[in-house]
């Protein structure tokens, strides 16, 4: 059953920007240093060892202020050359230390990504945390974008004093992202359904209203679904791959980590989080507001760079980007990305050629030879 199990899940393909957008060398000193983004005196470099055998690299992004540290899954087509400058930017801003880490077989980590290999990978990660740079469970969130969204539901739900969990555009299963099946399967993969209801710590949901690849319905159920539930964030018009270029992002995280942080919840593991009320039931969709100056990002390269590898959707891409485009037109509003750019000076960030997500993360083996388990 194993085998045949692995067979199916071998039909998701992930998809590694090839080639990788760093290397790692040895500097001088004997550490390590990431190639092609800036060198930072704040950032260590790290190869950890997986219980399956393989090599990852990681970074981490270390802030003095901090109190609370992010463990952070990237996307489905990342690596940490395009995650670096917003791992940098998140930890500065939301006043926190980042871990993110490439998946094995992504970037310049060993072996073949599957979905085990992902879920060896963010325990290697974390252990890391706790056995180098003494992080205790209670003083971590675990935050996760797309398909990331499956190695950290699987250890959220075996952590039972984590401070938090953030899923950015999460999926139900692999296989619901494809077809609208009603039950789970034993050769899914990624049973995020299944795991959300075991996890104790305050979840927060961000989802984008416009998703084309991962409808936001998944992420609505899955917030449903969550034990202990934080205000969700229903991105009006955002799409997959954009969210962080609404002003309204960062400014929910920032409100989400500064509940976390003074909640006493490990005192009274059974007390929800409580700041919100009865208003965590109510979504931000339409009523949280853009508003421009609070843009954090130098988007002049950002994360709407989803296009490369999914030559099979693309006709589907470029109508859902002319309705798109059209309701912007026909609608007089500010609750758009393009007003945010108006004030990128504000903090000066600079995220480099983001490729946070490929705009096709699933789609049945066949249509590409990439990423075969």
């Amino acid at each position: 059953m194993g085998g045949v199990t692995s067979s199916m899940a071998a039909k998701f393909a992930f998809f590694p920007p090839t080639p990788p957008s760093y290397r790692v060398v040895v500097t001088d000193s004997n550490s390590l240093r990431m190639t092609d983004v800036p060198e930072r005196g704040n950032v260590d470099v790290l190869k950890i060892k997986t219980k399956r055998g393989t090599e990852i690299v990681a970074v981490y992004v270390k802030n003095p202020a901090a109190k609370l540290t992010i463990l952070y899954s990237h996307g489905n087509a990342a690596d940490l050359g395009q995650m670096y400058e917003l791992f940098c930017q998140l930890s500065l801003h939301l006043r926190v230390n980042l871990m993110g880490y490439d998946y094995t077989g992504y970037g310049r980590s060993s072996g073949k990504p599957t979905e085990h290999n992902t879920y060896a990978d963010i325990e290697a990660a974390y252990r890391c945390l706790v056995e180098t740079y003494g992080v205790k469970e209670e003083d971590v969130i675990l935050y996760s974008q797309s398909v990331g969204s499956g190695p950290t539901l699987d250890l959220a739900s075996r952590l039972s004093r984590l401070r938090a969990v953030v899923l950015h555009s999460p999926i139900l299963s692999g296989l619901r992202v494809m077809y609208p099946v009603k039950r789970t399967y034993w050769f899914d993969i990624y049973k995020n359904i299944d795991k959300i209801p075991l996890v104790r710590s305050p979840v927060l949901v961000i989802h984008g209203t416009e998703d084309d690849v991962v409808d936001c319905s998944h992420g609505k159920q899955l917030w449903e679904l969550c034990a202990e539930k934080y205000e969700p964030l229903w991105v009006k018009g955002g799409n997959h791959c954009d969210l962080e270029l609404f002003p309204e992002y960062i400014r929910h995280l920032k409100k989400f980590i500064s509940a976390v942080e003074k909640s006493d919840r490990l005192k009274n593991l059974s007390g929800p989080l409580t700041d919100n009320g009865d208003k965590h039931r109510m979504s931000t969709d339409c009523r949280d507001k853009h508003r421009p100056s609070t843009d954090w990002l130098d988007n002049s390269r950002l994360s709407t760079d989803c296009r490369d590898k999914s030559r099979s959707s693309v006709d589907r891409r470029e109508k859902s980007k002319k309705n798109t485009e059209t309701g912007r037109r026909s609608t007089n509003t500010v609750d758009q990305p393009e007003k945010a750019r108006n004030s990128i000076d504000r903090f000066g960030g600079m995220v480099r050629s983001a490729v946070l997500c490929n705009i096709d993360c699933f789609r049945p083996h066949g249509s590409t030879g990439v990423g075969r388990s």
